[in-house]
């Protein structure tokens, strides 16, 4: 057996997850850490529900994360459902980030959080300024001693505190190699060039659910659900001009909703095909033909019956 040099550390291998109110960056420094499109990014809160892992493959590391949805005071039972799955999601990772804008003062949403992530004492956490870019230092500076004030006060002790811009891509290289010194030593846990184990059908829902929400009233978020219900590659294609036919249905949950998803004269939902569509071809590096219907599921979000239906 040969004993390892300093030079070749050991290769560590594990998952992370990023935390936060709505809305705090999470999904967005995901996929800047990933270098491409794999979690729903969205100006809305509460767009995230699957959980969604984007890979980071380094040559001494492969960094695994896991992207939950944010954690918030339940009033539904999909409410009370995320809840779990994020409780469970943290329970089981290597390392935990707290993302906190740097362009709000710490609320109570935050807070929340924050309390409930000193129960969970074993796990690392790392507490991560995001949208740095807004401010200017001194709101940031601010910022970074409200942050650590907050863990003195709950007595969570942060491995870490680090500003980022996912947009502006500052630090975000560096907040990797913050993260991989916490995580535990092992072999990769995905092949190379994996970049998600998402099954591509939820993935394609995500994009198409993205594409939807956006431009769409206040009232529309939390009501859109989206379900492929098939992927088929075109029969009787040539080998070198694939087609893959996508068959998928927006949900929503009540009559009055599908004009403002529709638009007028299937002006709007035409608009969402074209824009996921991109996207989908994009993720599948395959031409796709995308067929949308609009449902009407009615009260999905409060039905166990339907809540099962659509995924969740």
């Amino acid at each position: 057996m040969s004993v390892r040099t300093d030079s070749s550390a050991a290769h560590r291998a594990g998952f992370a997850c990023f935390v936060g109110r709505p809305n705090a960056g999470k999904s967005t420094l995901t996929n800047a850490l990933v270098g491409t499109k794999v979690a729903i990014t969205s100006n809305r809160p509460q767009t995230t529900r699957h959980t969604v892992r984007g890979i980071v493959h380094r040559p001494e590391a492969q960094l695994v994360l896991v992207d939950t949805p944010g954690l918030h005071k339940p009033r539904t039972l999909l409410g009370e459902r995320l809840n779990d799955v994020v409780r469970t999601t943290w329970s089981e990772v290597d390392v935990i980030g707290f993302c906190l804008p740097a362009d709000q003062k710490i609320g109570p949403g935050d807070r929340y959080i924050a309390g409930e992530l000193a129960e969970i004492k074993k796990t690392p956490k790392v507490a991560i300024v995001t949208k740095t870019d807004l401010v200017d230092s001194k709101t940031l500076a601010a910022q970074l001693i409200a942050i650590d004030q907050l863990g003195k006060e709950l007595g969570i002790e942060w491995a870490e505190i680090i500003p980022v811009s996912a947009v502006g891509d500052t630090q975000v290289s560096l907040l990797a190699d913050l993260l991989v010194p916490l995580l535990p030593e092992g072999p990769a846990l995905y092949p190379e060039g994996d970049l998600t184990d998402e099954p591509e059908q939820v993935m394609v829902a995500e994009l198409i659910r993205e594409a939807a929400l956006e431009g769409v009233r206040d009232e529309l978020p939390h009501s859109i659900a989206v379900v492929v219900e098939e992927m088929l590659p075109r029969a009787d294609r040539p080998a070198d001009k694939p087609l893959l036919d996508v068959h998928a249905n927006v949900y929503i949950e009540r009559p009055s909703q599908k004009g403002i998803i529709i638009g007028p004269k299937g002006k709007r939902l035409k608009e969402v095909g074209t824009k996921s569509r991109k996207h989908i071809e994009a993720l599948l590096g395959t031409p796709v033909f995308l067929d949308l219907h609009v449902k009407v599921a009615k009260d999905w979000q409060r039905d166990p019956k339907q809540l099962r239906k659509l995924g969740f």
